[in-house]
């Protein structure tokens, strides 16, 4: 997909990190292109994407399953249905944007990583290919096409147009680390605990961009279909959390027992958490903190609203 934000560091030197002593360049990776979550219910999760968040849904390629609802030209949430009714957790991949879809597969099988024969190329010329990190998420790289979806023809006002970030369930922070910070060059962006001395949450931000994901590290070892839709959650960016909560309970809407009103984070940052008919929990979040973190500084740039369709 579609970068949504270099940095200039990142225009001036795409292909900064090498491999190891391989020769072989890491293309840049700029953010995060999407992320796929199982749905029981497809109509009732569109009513919620597209009358709540302003979402546009748009038709999935010949190649492509389940049901789209972009952020902008470059993001969007995908929908499948479970291999299975009732799955307690509801996660299924989380996806990056890359410069070169090809080159970053080549990187990964120089440093050993299983990757598919060649890249998957969709109708709209969008290069793509699936990975699995070292706790067996699915991780799915994507190079945009020269014809990426048209700009949407609605009237519904779109209540975020950026996804900065996504989490998921983690248990070895050494070994996701190899994966994400030594091999594909993300950074540590911030963390913390809700207890001191504890670490419960570590951002990575993707190498290019200001993206970040998430590891959440807090669950018990037979987490409830709630922990896990809690945890494996996407961040939608709003300028003003105060402002967005007034903007939904003008159009009905009333925190369940598992939503919260806004709460400032131990980030710094204002949040507010819906939830989607699957629980899958939406942290709509500041792009700006609004004090210093707790627990730990941040490292790299922060967020702001995406471009223009």
């Amino acid at each position: 997909m579609r970068s949504l934000l270099f940095s200039a560091f990142a225009l001036a030197f795409p292909l900064s990190i090498a491999g190891q002593g391989t020769g072989t360049p890491r293309p840049a990776i700029t953010g995060i292109s999407h992320v796929t979550f199982y749905a029981d219910n497809l109509a009732s999760s569109k009513r919620f994407y597209t009358s709540v968040l302003g979402w546009v849904q748009v038709p999935p390629g010949p190649a492509q399953s389940g049901v789209r609802f972009y952020a902008n030209h470059a993001q969007y949430i995908q929908l499948v249905s479970p291999p299975r009714p009732d799955m307690a957790n509801r996660f299924d991949s989380v996806g990056f944007s890359t410069s070169d879809a090809e080159g970053l597969r080549t990187y990964l099988a120089v440093h050993g990583i299983k990757v598919p024969k060649a890249v998957m190329i969709e109708t709209d010329g969008s290069k793509s290919f699936v990975a699995a990190d070292p706790e067996g998420n699915k991780v799915e790289f994507s190079q945009p096409g020269s014809h990426g979806p048209d700009a949407p023809q609605t009237t519904l006002p779109q209540i975020s147009n950026h996804i900065i970030h996504a989490g998921f369930v983690a248990h070895d922070r050494a070994a996701l680390d190899g994966f994400y910070k030594d091999l594909l060059g993300f950074h540590l962006y911030w963390q913390g605990g809700s207890q001191p001395g504890h670490i419960d949450w570590v951002m990575m931000q993707v190498p290019e961009g200001t993206d970040w994901l998430e590891y959440m590290l807090y669950l018990p070892s037979d987490p409830s279909r709630g922990q896990l839709a809690s945890a494996n959650h996407f961040a939608p960016g709003v300028d003003d959390i105060r402002q967005l909560d007034k903007n939904l309970r003008a159009k009905g809407w009333t925190p369940s027992s598992n939503e919260r009103p806004p709460l400032l984070g131990l980030d710094g940052k204002w949040q507010l958490d819906l939830f989607d008919p699957d629980g899958t929990r939406v942290e709509f979040m500041e792009f700006l903190p609004t004090k210093d973190p707790c627990c730990s500084a941040y490292t790299g740039p922060q967020p702001s609203a995406s471009p223009a369709w």
